[in-house]
């Protein structure tokens, strides 16, 4: 009987753990979906002089993709958002806590899909958005409302089940 109460709770952890594993660690929810994209003013990657503000996140549908020169997730992520880039999806490019020089090398190096980069150095923008590491992409609406987060490298499928409908596109 003293066995009892023990192995049920051994028993009700390891049904916790299982129903846990069966998740896609990509869907994690985000509180923004549904609001508009949260209030920023960052430098340009390119001219630190300039500034990228959610006013111009506006008019279309983009994706806002949070990357930087030393994560091995955006390596991964990185030709399909090239491919992506060549068919016309406008992704903005937001490096996060990186150095400008090292972005730049990487984007040079791999190819830049961005249609603008912009600098999170200190990662406080990130914050707001609830960026919990990188690579994070987000799904703006023409009026720059987040309707999709996608958590971890973006894949093919996350692409054609998720985003692509988003985007309304049939390509």
């Amino acid at each position: 009987m003293r066995y009892v109460v023990p192995v049920a709770l051994l028993l009700g952890l390891l049904v916790l753990l299982a129903l846990g594993l069966r998740q896609d660690p990509s869907l994690v929810p985000s509180p923004l979906i549904g609001k508009p994209a949260p209030e920023f003013t960052l430098p340009m990657l390119e001219d630190a002089e300039q500034t990228l503000t959610p006013a111009a996140l506006t008019g279309r549908p983009v994706l806002v993709n949070f990357f930087a020169s030393w994560c091995a997730g955006c390596q991964v992520e990185h030709p399909l958002l090239m491919r992506l880039a060549g068919e016309g999806v406008e992704i903005v490019g937001l490096d996060y806590k990186d150095e400008p020089q090292a972005a730049r090398r990487w984007l040079q190096r791999h190819g830049n899909p961005y249609r603008i980069v912009a600098q999170d150095r200190d990662g406080l923008a990130g914050l707001d958005w609830g960026v919990y590491g990188v690579p994070e992409t987000y799904v703006l609406d023409a009026d720059g409302t987040i309707v999709y987060k996608q958590v971890g490298p973006l894949t093919e499928r996350a692409w054609e089940q998720h985003i692509r409908p988003l985007l309304g596109r049939t390509s």
